[in-house]
C-alpha cells in the first residue's frame, strides 16, 4: 500500500438518541466519509482502542464494525500498521443503498419526533405543510 494521503484524522460522533445501534452508526459514518469524499483510499481510521476510548464504548462494537467494513472491502488492516480505506473498493450509493439510508434517516426522525411526545399524525400533517408551502 502507497504512503497514506495527508488529512485531518477522522472522528466519529454518536448520536445515542437516534436509535440506530452504535456499531451501523459508525459503518455509516465511514460509508459516507467515502461517498462524499472526506475519506480517500489510504486514510488510515483511529485504532479500536482509540475510537472506544473516546466514544466511551466497548471495543467490541468498534471491532463489529471494522469487521463487517473489512468484509464488505472498504477498509483493509495491516498488522501493526493499523486500519485504512481501501484502494480497491469504491463506495457508490445504489438505488437499494439510498433506499436503506432513507429507511433509517426516517426511522431516526420519527423515533426522536416520538420522544419528544410528537404523534405520527403531528408528523405527517406538518410534512404535507411543508410540502405544499415548498410547491408554491
Amino acid at each position: 500500500m502507497s504512503a497514506a494521503p495527508k488529512s485531518v484524522p477522522f472522528r466519529f460522533r454518536l448520536d445515542l438518541a437516534s436509535g440506530v445501534p452504535v456499531y451501523r452508526q459508525l459503518i455509516e459514518q465511514v460509508r459516507n466519509g467515502i461517498v462524499f469524499r472526506s475519506l480517500r483510499p489510504g486514510n488510515q481510521l483511529p485504532t479500536v482502542r482509540q475510537t472506544a476510548v473516546d466514544l466511551s464504548i466497548n471495543p467490541n462494537t468498534v471491532v463489529r464494525a471494522y469487521r463487517e467494513l473489512e468484509i464488505l472491502g472498504v477498509i483493509e488492516t495491516h498488522q501493526g500498521r493499523g486500519t485504512f480505506i481501501s484502494s480497491q473498493h469504491k463506495v457508490e450509493r445504489d438505488d437499494v443503498e439510498r433506499q436503506r439510508q432513507l429507511d433509517q434517516i426516517v426511522s431516526e426522525f420519527v423515533a426522536r419526533a416520538g420522544a419528544s411526545g410528537f404523534k405520527l399524525e403531528d408528523i405527517l400533517t406538518r410534512l404535507k405543510e411543508r410540502n405544499t408551502s415548498q410547491s408554491q
